[in-house]
């Protein structure tokens, strides 16, 4: 069985739990929960549900408060941004939240630790297990902290491959993705894409799957682009 490591995420994340029960909830995967012979408890599911509405409403708040010249449609964009699997998944990685995570042997083997879609999901029940031993405010600083930072950059991140498409379009260029190689055990993946404009290679990314590491390359191209205009 994996080790429950409180002290150790409590650090990273600069927020210590009263009831640590719920940060074990917060952490825990169904596949880990049924494993245990005896003090089982529940698993992630119910409060990522509630971690998804505080998240949810703190961005909102955010952007109406913030982002004063933005109409509604723009500030609908932009928290889709920042509350998308991928960005989340990107958000947890600043404090390796996948290290923590308690999932069944099974499920260890697949890799599932490192998958974005549960890495996302786990985000989000820490920040309802937060609201639940905290409140209101400690939840909205630690969404804060690792969510309402480099807006610009997530919602570059968020757009590129339609950003990328669009531009190719309107030129009349063609664009295709090419997967250039994998590395790591079959549970444990890594994908390179390599970016081709009209035949030549413009950029290269990186990724858990092909579709995130397509949209990796993009980015790179996308932000080179912006970096050399300016």
């Amino acid at each position: 069985m994996l080790e429950f490591r409180p002290e150790e995420l409590e650090e990273k994340i600069d927020y210590h739990f009263r009831d640590r029960m719920l940060l074990r909830s917060a952490l825990s995967h169904g596949s880990y929960v049924n494993e245990l012979k005896i003090n089982t408890y529940p698993d992630y599911e119910r409060l990522e549900f509630l971690g998804d509405a505080v998240l949810e409403l703190v961005v909102s708040e955010y952007l109406y408060n913030c982002r004063p010249e933005k109409p509604e449609g723009e500030m609908t964009k932009l928290r889709a941004a920042l509350v998308c699997e991928p960005t989340l998944a990107e958000c947890a990685a600043e404090f390796s939240l996948s290290d923590f995570i308690l999932v069944g042997h099974g499920e260890e083997e697949q890799g599932s630790r490192s998958r974005a879609s549960i890495v996302s999901d786990v985000f989000e029940a820490v920040i309802g297990a937060i609201y639940l031993d905290g409140g209101f405010e400690a939840a909205e600083r630690h969404i804060g902290r690792f969510v309402l930072k480099d807006m610009e950059r997530k919602q570059l991140f968020y757009d590129a491959k339609s950003i990328l498409q669009e531009r190719c379009q309107k030129k009349g260029d063609t664009l295709e993705y090419i997967v250039a190689g994998e590395s790591g055990p079959d549970h444990k993946k890594v994908y390179t894409v390599e970016v081709y404009i009209n035949g030549m290679r413009v950029s290269a990314g990186q990724g858990s799957s092909k579709k995130s590491a397509e949209q990796h390359a993009a980015y790179e191209y996308l932000k080179r682009e912006k970096d050399l205009s300016g």
